[in-house]
This record gives C-alpha cells, structure tokens and sequence, in this order.
C-alpha cells in the first residue's frame, strides 16, 4: 500500500492534534510533520517533502495564502489543500487562484478529511509522472481505441429540460450500454448538474483550464467526479464569475481529448448562444436540439435549427421533443411548422421528475420501470445504434459549401447584434 506523507500547518495546537485524531487508523497516510505558521510550513515542505500540506489560511508572520502561493511555485509535486471555516470564501478564492488543488470547509469528519487527501496526492503523483514523460507504476499501455461520441444538448430557451435531460441520459447510456460515459456541464455561470447528481462542485472546468497542459488525458482524467451510477463528470464553477475565462477554442480541446477516452460525452450547455457553445457544437458529433409544446419554444427551436444549418452543421441535427403532453400542440403540427421531422419524443411526467430533482437521484434509476425513463433508456439506444432511420432523418437540406471564414463571418453578425442589443437595454 502506496503511503500519503501529509503536513500539518495550523498556528492552533489543539487543531493540528484534533486533525492527526482523525487521520489516527488512515493505514496509508501518515502525518510526518506540523507547522505553526505558513514560514515552518514552507522550511519544512523542503526538507520532509510531504506529498499533501493540510494548510490553514489565518496564521502569523506568513498566511496560509501566500504559504501556498509559494510552495506551489517552488515544490509543484506537492499539493496544497486549504483548510478554511464557512465565512471566508474571499480568501478561499485567492487561496485556489495561488495554486491549492482542493479545500476542506471545518467542521468535516475522518472521511471527508482521507479521501480529499487521497485525491489531492493522488492528482499530483499522476501530474508528476505526466510532466517526467514517465508512466505509473505498474500500469500497462493502453491500445488505440475508437473515438467516442460528444453529444449536445442544446436549445436557446430556458425551461425545456436540458440538464434534466442531459443528466438522465448519461446515466441511462452508461446503464444500457455498459460503456464510458462522461457528463460535461458548460452552463458555466448557472449549471445546475452537480445539484441533480447531488455532486460537490470540486473539480471543474475552470479549474482544468489552469494547467499549461489541460488536454492531456490522465491529467483531465484527475478532475473529473465520479459518480454512483457509473459516469464521471467535469462541472461548472460554483463561483459564475469564473465562466468569462473559458474560451470556445479551450471547451473544443476538452472535448475532443475526453472523446479518446469516453465512449460517450454528454453535453449540457447554456440557454443562449455565445463563444463556449458555439466550440461545444464544433466539436460535438450529434446535436439534440430541445423543443416543448409552447409557441415561444417552437420560435427557438426554429431559430437555433436554422442557427446550426447556416454553420454547416445541419448533418448533427436531432430533434427531440421533451416533455410531452397529448392535450396541446399535437408533434405532427409541429413537424409541420418547423418543417424538421422529430427524431424522438419524451413524455411528461412530472410527478417523478420534480422529486428525483429534488433528491439528487436521476429518475432513470429512481424509476427504472416508468414511461419517461424507458424513453430515455430508448433514446440511448438510437444514440448507441445509430437509429435515424426509425425516427426521422430530418429535413433534406442541399449539401452546403460555407467554409470556416464563412461561418466565423455569420458568428461575428450574430455576436455583433447580440452586443447591440444589450448595450440598447
């Protein structure tokens, strides 16, 4: 059993005594040193190389943030977890942005304080041998394997069930098919996957566009969260502010290297069309676009249909009718009206969708057995075999010539009008 060397930095004795308690029958961590302000802290990083610094924040003559800041630049295979009380996000933030990898909110217990240990020093040993060139011990190479599926979710308008959606069908294709299966949330100023899977936001994309070198696999693989069901996820940021520094071109790279390793990516986006989404549709392989039975999300289903066609991306269009009722708008009218066959329809069963929200528990396993799950496990399976012929081919549109220039050029118009109109609000 491989050990964790942890160092303890809290200037309140009683802490540090109360934290080796808790970490007492942890056989494969051992607490090799204390230190009671962030000067000790850094002295001893260098001469015990612990793998893991357990690092208050208020401490004298050096605080626990520029401690971090430093043993970050000079020790980078050491990691750096912050131990902070509720009240002082402000400095957790600066905390993370001076290199910590994880944090642990007082009170916690044995568990919580093991396993963030664990991932933080397992995180860093994985980072070491990427950036050495090596390979982990006792690992054997992995053969070339078939690129995976991105499939985004997408629709302009809120309130039609997309990360509900997106959530339950990641489950779902894990479940059916048995194979890797990713969930991405790039609503990054308001995702809400990690509430629907009852998730701790740790680890997110902002966080992965830090590393100098994001796109390598085993050092994204380190960020993603696992979940019961079987799928990891990449989350959005707690903090909606840290979305502006993620790029389209970044959200691409991810994509595509999660895809050499994932049979299947699931993509959750936002409900407007901006930089992250448009890279998101770059690089995905299928979009389903979301329609509900209502005029203004038939307009929207319109415009973002017409949206993707005008990119070239007319070929990765489903349409997918979520929350489906019999007394309203019948599908064949909105066929009609959209001029785009349906590709699938989800019923609405809200009686077992509002509570599975409010648990954290995806209804397709909550309510194996109910018609809106057996349409989302069926969904999977026309994803998983490539159904377009059963449930509709979409409109026959003729074969565009629009090259890259021509599609940034329609983005440019569209971002343009966008800007306009909200400096007119």
């Amino acid at each position: 059993m491989e050990t964790t060397r942890v160092l303890i930095a809290d200037d309140i004795a009683g802490t540090r005594e109360d934290i080796k308690r808790l970490l007492y029958f942890e056989e494969d961590i051992k607490v090799v040193g204390e230190a009671a302000d962030g000067e000790e802290a850094l002295r001893l990083t260098e001469t015990l190389q612990p793998d893991v610094v357990l690092m208050d924040i208020n401490m004298p003559r050096m605080d626990g943030i520029q401690a971090t800041e430093l043993i970050s630049m000079q020790f980078p295979e050491v990691a750096v977890v912050i131990i902070s009380i509720q009240g002082e996000q402000e400095y957790l933030r600066k905390a993370m942005a001076a290199g910590a990898r994880d944090y642990l909110v007082k009170p916690f217990n044995s568990s919580e304080l093991a396993e963030t240990i664990r991932r933080a020093g397992a995180f860093h040993k994985k980072r070491q041998v990427h950036f050495s060139g090596g390979q982990v011990a006792g690992a054997t190479p992995q053969p070339a394997r078939i690129p995976g599926k991105v499939v985004t979710l997408f629709s302009t308008k809120g309130g039609v069930g997309r990360t509900t959606l997106a959530c339950n069908l990641a489950v779902a294709l894990a479940q059916g098919t048995g194979q890797k299966v990713v969930l991405v949330d790039l609503d990054l100023a308001g995702g809400d996957a990690a509430v629907l899977l009852n998730m701790p936001t740790k680890g997110t994309v902002t966080e992965v566009i830090q590393e100098p070198d994001y796109t390598d696999p085993s050092l994204l693989e380190s960020y993603l969260a696992p979940h019961f069901s079987g799928i990891n996820a990449l989350l959005s940021p707690a903090d909606p502010e840290q979305a502006e520094t993620v790029t389209g071109a970044q959200v691409t790279a991810i994509l595509q290297t999660l895809k050499k390793s994932y049979d299947y990516v699931v993509v959750d986006t936002c409900a407007y069309l901006n930089e992250v989404v448009v890279g998101t549709l770059e690089a995905a392989d299928q979009v389903l676009v979301l329609v509900t039975q209502d005029l203004p999300a038939l307009k929207h289903a319109r415009l973002n249909i017409d949206i993707l066609e005008r990119l070239n991306f007319h070929s990765k269009i489903k349409l997918v009718l979520n929350k489906t009722r019999p007394d309203v708008l019948k599908p064949s009218e909105l066929e009609k009206s959209l001029n785009f066959s349906l590709w699938h329809a989800v019923p609405d069963e809200e009686k077992i969708v509002l509570p599975s929200i409010n648990r954290g528990m995806p209804f397709v396993l909550a309510e194996a057995g109910s018609a809106i799950s057996q349409s989302i496990f069926e969904l999977a399976g026309m994803l998983s075999h490539g159904e377009e012929e059963a449930a509709g081919k979409g409109r026959i549109v003729p074969e565009s010539r629009a090259d890259y220039r021509e599609r940034k050029s329609l983005l440019g118009k569209f971002f343009k009008t966008s800007a306009k109109a909200v400096s007119l609000r």
